[in-house]
């Protein structure tokens, strides 16, 4: 058992990453910036929640003592959602003191959420070739983005400074079913009618059991250094074939090797390789293509 520190515990992703730590046997200090309605204690999934704001390097670096590895989501989850130099100074500060305070406090490795917009999403120019995969980077477009890019770059850093493993996870659209129905998944087939509306991303998504699953494996895999990896599904969320989606949308975008029918195009070979990601969960086991 490990004392796993998992910051931004209580969005989306982070409750199902903490239910699975805690499920395979480690204990867990889950921490975020606030509590959700219902949920402010994290009871239900065996734990309690920790409130700090990681954009002070001194409550991150309180909240660090004595974890043998920390899992950082804790971050402004995507473009629009704040003005563009707000997201880019929240994160920056929020990833930088979570990996300056995981050196200071000892942490045997830092696992955290870089993103799949690092590699030029949205995709409305053209990417340079297909499946996209990690050597597209970087290719920021938004100061989203650009905080991620920084981020990768202060944990290749940092790494090299004290030894600790970096592992940057570019998350892919993160879906959760519902405890009692689709979730997410129900907004599927209004996509289908229209291959443009999904192109930003190449059509790709990734369940969140999925992502727990790339955390927890990314704590013990043979990693030095800092090293980032896709995300993703192992198919696109499209009911149509992948050739055919980048034969309309992309038509002079070279695809390299062949393609299964419906695989993802946000290479996930890599992952696979490394970290032993195998994904489990697709849109199809939720909605009826």
């Amino acid at each position: 058992m490990s004392r796993i520190v998992v910051t931004g515990a209580n969005g989306k992703t982070g409750r199902v990453v903490v239910a699975d730590l805690l499920a395979h046997g480690h204990e867990v200090v889950a921490t975020d910036a606030a509590g959700r309605a219902g949920h402010l204690s994290l009871a239900d999934l065996g734990t309690t929640l920790l409130i700090a704001d990681l954009t002070h390097y001194g409550q991150a670096f309180e909240v660090l003592q004595g974890a043998d590895a920390v899992v950082h989501l804790a971050n402004i989850p995507a473009p629009g959602m704040y003005t563009p130099a707000v997201t880019f100074n929240r994160n920056t500060a929020m990833n930088a003191n979570v990996f300056l305070a995981a050196q200071a406090a000892g942490a045997g490795r830092v696992v955290w959420s870089s993103s799949e917009t690092t590699l030029g999403l949205p995709f409305d120019t053209p990417p340079r070739y297909a499946p996209v995969d990690e050597d597209h980077f970087p290719y920021p477009t938004t100061t989203y983005a650009l905080s991620k890019v920084v981020g990768e770059t202060l944990a290749r850093e940092i790494s090299g400074w004290s030894g600790i493993p970096f592992v940057g996870l570019r998350l892919s659209n993160v879906h959760t079913a519902g405890a009692d129905g689709p979730g997410d998944y129900a907004a599927v087939p209004g996509y289908w009618s229209d291959p443009h509306s999904r192109k930003w991303n190449l059509w790709g998504y990734v369940d969140a059991r999925d992502v727990a699953a790339a955390c927890r494996l990314s704590l013990d895999a043979p990693v030095e250094g800092a090293q980032s990896f896709v995300i993703a599904a192992a198919d696109t969320i499209m009911n149509r074939s992948s050739a055919g989606l980048m034969a309309e949308v992309f038509p002079d975008v070279p695809v390299r090797g062949e393609l299964g029918e419906f695989e993802t195009l946000l290479s996930i070979d890599r992952a696979r390789d490394v970290l032993g990601y195998s994904p489990l969960h697709s849109w199809r086991d939720h909605v009826t293509p």
